[in-house]
């Protein structure tokens, strides 16, 4: 009987102590480091790869964001502020409905299968409502008009696939530098700037394939605004 509590008392203490140990280890120690090394050497993806302006967070280098004018009477969707260079398409995004404390915007694609409208491998001059190909014709259509400015138009053949479909998630923060290049003449336009200048803006915030031949070519929108509204109070 007392070999049985002592072996007992024995066991609780050695499991008691490597609680002990494995929470400060696990729980204390090893946070702690991995954060000390992270903010040591990795500081700014460590925070969530923040941009600023003016002192302030404004926003994210990894997270898309929208320009859009305030919303008028009537409308259920915002139009685009086209003194600003716009990003891809957010199709996907959907709208917090069970925690209605918060306003909040969730991430997504719209699910809709490549040829979503598609007849014979090809959109129709009218799609039926809420396919893919639908958001396609819409999009570009906007494009061309919003973008072609008097000097300057743009034809249909020159809207490149990102302007016109969403990403995955629906909040990439980049888009190509081929439609970067297609807002310049209507920026300009709307900003008071040379076409010179804002090209000039889209050739500094253009990043390369990572190591040289990942991905893409690519401009953070976010960034290219700030530059540009750095650049407008100048005039």
């Amino acid at each position: 009987m007392n070999n049985s509590v002592t072996n007992t008392v024995r066991l609780l203490g050695a499991g008691l102590r490597a609680l002990l140990v494995l929470t400060l280890v696990t729980g204390v120690i090893y946070p702690l480091v991995v954060t000390g090394i992270a903010q040591g050497l990795f500081s700014n993806k460590a925070n969530g790869s923040e941009i600023k302006a003016d002192g302030k967070v404004v926003g994210s280098s990894l997270i898309g964001q929208s320009y859009n004018l305030p919303l008028k009477k009537g409308q259920t969707s915002p139009d685009p502020d086209l003194k600003w260079f716009q990003g891809r398409p957010a199709n996907g995004l959907g709208t917090n409905s069970v925690n209605t404390r918060y306003t909040l915007i969730l991430s997504g694609a719209t699910n809709l299968s490549a040829d979503s409208g598609a007849v014979n491998g090809k959109c129709p001059d009218r799609p039926a409502d809420k396919t893919l190909c639908a958001q396609v014709l819409a999009a570009k259509d906007a494009v061309v008009k919003d973008d072609s400015v008097p000097g300057y138009t743009v034809k249909p053949s020159d809207v490149p696939a990102d302007a016109v479909t969403s990403s995955g998630s629906g909040l990439d923060p980049a888009i190509s530098p081929q439609y970067a290049e297609l807002q310049v003449h209507r920026v300009a336009a709307k900003n008071g700037l040379s076409v010179a200048q804002v090209e000039k803006l889209v050739e500094d915030h253009t990043t390369g394939r990572t190591l040289g031949f990942i991905g893409e070519p690519q401009v953070n929108v976010l960034e290219l605004n700030i530059a540009l509204k750095d650049l407008a109070a100048k005039q």
